[in-house]
């Protein structure tokens, strides 16, 4: 029961926070007109998660950020493809006007965005392994398991909700104009992020 309590408690932590993964998934949520137009996207940021949390668990993950070429190279791809993603969602506002708010992200899209913000995401990873991997240790057999099957069951809870959330939020929108404004603060707030991870690249070099 310790180990599953204190499974919820820190997935739920970590995962709180405002962070593109988050940002994305709301957003998918907000500008589909049906709830399953979000379902890749939430998928895929479960698996992702689920994944990167066995890792971290296992120790994998640690092994591999140890050398340090790795490390900074995945803080490089993020901060690229932050920035990218950024311009991608932007750019999508406006799209969102001229289509009556539909969506212009196919789930193929959603399934490479949702993926990429998971896996090249330098402080999501970091998090992962620091907080996760190192609080796991505490544990063995059943416990350890049991332990990390919360904080997986957490993460899948959270990112339906949100896209369930972002479904009514996108209700309000009125001929796209609300979604569009949705999307740029959207937008804002993962370039803050890329410059963030950059700042963060030049105290590693």
């Amino acid at each position: 029961m310790e180990a599953l309590v204190h499974g919820i408690l820190l997935a739920f932590g970590l995962i709180l926070p405002l962070g593109v993964q988050n940002v994305f998934v709301f957003n998918q949520g907000a500008t589909h007109k049906k709830f399953s137009g979000a379902v890749p996207a939430v998928v895929t940021a479960g698996i992702c998660d689920t994944l990167l949390i066995t890792m971290a668990v296992a120790g994998v993950s640690v092994i591999v950020f140890n050398f340090g070429w790795i490390r900074n190279l995945f803080f490089i791809i993020g901060f690229l493809f932050l920035a990218y993603m950024g311009w991608s969602i932007w750019k999508s506002a406006g799209d969102l006007v001229r289509n009556d708010g539909q969506a212009s992200f196919s789930a193929k899209r959603q399934v490479m965005f949702a993926a990429s913000v998971s896996l090249l995401n330098p402080h999501a990873i970091m998090d992962t392994i620091g907080v996760i991997g190192t609080a796991s240790l505490v544990y063995v057999g059943p416990e350890k398991w049991l332990f990390t099957l919360a904080c997986i069951t957490v993460s899948w809870i959270w990112f339906f909700s949100l896209a369930v959330v972002g479904r009514r939020v996108g209700q309000f929108g009125q001929k796209g104009i609300f979604l569009k404004r949705l999307n740029q603060v959207s937008a804002f707030i993962v370039w803050g992020m890329a410059i963030y991870l950059g700042y963060q690249i030049l105290t590693f070099i």
